[in-house]
């Protein structure tokens, strides 16, 4: 199991509130009251925060600090989206493209997940999925896809994330990297963009338990 940092603990609490609602948008970040939650000092709390930034769901205002970015629920579904899209024409590339060595290297990713996925860890699972997602970005060979591709995965991160604290939805999507690898290993480019899209796109009873528990405050009027 991967043992996380004090900063990646904290950046993953800060997630939690945030997709939950316990944070809403305009909540500031104290530094010194979030050293005192997580009895630590305030490097790793300044660097979680540095990292929730660069995501983009946290703003740093001038004169206020840090403070929780605003997103609607029709502006999560619509970046997620783009995001199939996005991940999706990857994918194609990527079975086009991959050579030797990197289709060896995302079956080996792909069973590192299995390992986490059997162990039930969501947060451990997330974070070796997230590998596995990179690595077909990069086999695409396209910088300019793999950028915007890491730049819109950055700001939905938390919410990725989220989904997968579901019921069986790490096992689903174990399922469904499974799927992926064997249309890439197979050069099979129609497949590999399809099985990545339904992976990423949130519908059916994923779209619903995703809608349901994103807090109300988040809706447009």
């Amino acid at each position: 199991m991967m043992v996380l940092s004090q900063s990646q603990l904290i950046r993953a609490a800060l997630e939690d509130d945030i997709v939950t609602g316990r944070l809403t948008a305009g909540d500031k970040l104290d530094e010194q009251q979030l050293a005192s939650r997580f009895h630590v000092s305030r490097t790793p709390v300044r660097e979680a925060i540095r990292h929730l930034e660069a995501q983009g769901i946290v703003q740093v205002r001038p004169r206020m600090g840090a403070v929780v970015a605003s997103f609607t629920i029709p502006q999560i579904l619509e970046m997620f989206e783009v995001m199939a899209q996005l991940e999706s024409l990857c994918a194609r590339l990527a079975a086009r493209r991959m050579n030797v060595r990197e289709k060896e290297n995302l079956q080996q990713y792909h069973e590192i997940c299995g390992e986490a996925a059997q162990a039930g860890e969501f947060n451990d699972y997330y974070h070796k999925n997230v590998t596995f997602h990179e690595a077909i970005y990069a086999g695409a060979h396209n910088g300019y896809l793999q950028e915007q591709t890491l730049r819109l995965r950055s700001l939905l991160a938390a919410y990725r994330r989220y989904q997968l604290s579901f019921k069986g939805r790490i096992a689903a999507s174990y399922a469904e990297h499974g799927a992926i690898v064997r249309a890439i290993m197979d050069s099979d480019d129609e497949a590999a963009s399809r099985h990545m899209h339904d992976h990423v796109n949130i519908q059916g009873d994923t779209f619903t338990d995703f809608l349901a528990t994103l807090p109300s405050p988040r809706v447009s009027d």
